[in-house]
């Protein structure tokens, strides 16, 4: 991603079609977002606020943050803009005819990693997707900051429920929908914790997007927090009489399946050369 973003470690994608999709994403950023004389990134006051607050959020494994504090971050992510993470909405890659048709893979960027959280943003273009998957033992903050996309998202029924349920293949489990509906930039922050709100979700971009994840704690295989995949099941296809009392509706309910890593869960890598956080 020329001027912005651009390959990891210089490994190159599958394809040249790939390669020149990649460079749009973002274009000089110098030329479209910033004045012509800067000649290395300023820190930027939201992101460093942000960094801060992450800080003082995030207290490490197996703890949730306080409502106080996540009152308090989501508040600042809020009121934060593409611009301060290095983007803009005039950027080719954010542009409605900008439609990669083929192969719709999904770009992400480290902007800071470390122990108690990490702050990623994640491109989609239009039909790109990140398939249902979970968080474990992990709060997430999600800021759209440009596009537009439907997200749904689920949240396990208490598991001695599940497991005493009967007449549904043994690898499915019962979970409540919490969300199914589209969101469009600029949108309020939206958080999920390791048991509540949301925990297992998929994003489907309807236009290109740009998401600003804040987790914490990072995703670690090493430490019992590795990603698990799912494909979802509408309760009718294996309705359960046990269960009446806890249903309003069908559609609030689903059955998730675990499966494999999706083809489409891969994710291109690519440095993040947009406003640096100075860590004091």
């Amino acid at each position: 991603m020329e001027g912005g973003l651009v390959e990891k470690n210089g490994e190159r994608v599958r394809h040249v079609e790939k390669d020149d999709y990649v460079k749009r994403v973002i274009v000089k950023k110098r030329k479209h977002c910033h004045s012509s004389n800067v000649k290395k990134p300023i820190s930027n006051k939201a992101l460093q606020k942000l960094f801060v607050s992450c800080k003082e959020t995030f207290k490490g494994p197996h703890t949730v943050p306080s409502p106080k504090y996540v009152h308090k971050l989501c508040h600042i992510l809020d009121n934060m803009k593409p611009e301060d993470v290095g983007l803009c909405k005039d950027l080719q890659f954010f542009k409605p005819e900008n439609i990669f048709k083929e192969n719709p893979r999904v770009t992400y960027t480290t902007i800071y990693k470390c122990d108690n959280f990490s702050l990623c943003i994640f491109f989609l273009p239009a039909k790109g997707v990140i398939p249902l998957h979970n968080h474990p033992g992990m709060t997430v903050f999600s800021k759209l900051l440009l596009g537009q996309m439907h997200i749904k998202s689920y949240d396990w029924v208490d598991p001695d429920v599940s497991h005493n349920l009967l007449k549904q293949p043994s690898q499915l489990r019962l979970a409540k929908l919490k969300a199914n509906k589209v969101f469009t930039s600029p949108c309020d922050t939206s958080v999920l914790y390791p048991k509540t709100g949301g925990n297992i979700h998929e994003f489907t971009a309807i236009t290109p997007c740009a998401v600003l994840d804040v987790i914490g704690p990072p995703y670690s295989k090493d430490d019992g927090r590795d990603c698990s995949y799912y494909r979802d099941h509408p309760y009718t296809s294996f309705p359960n009489g046990e269960i009446a009392e806890l249903k309003e509706e069908n559609e609030s309910y689903g059955w998730l399946e675990e499966i494999e890593m999706p083809e489409n869960s891969q994710m291109d890598g690519i440095e993040y050369l947009g406003p640096p956080i100075i860590e004091n």
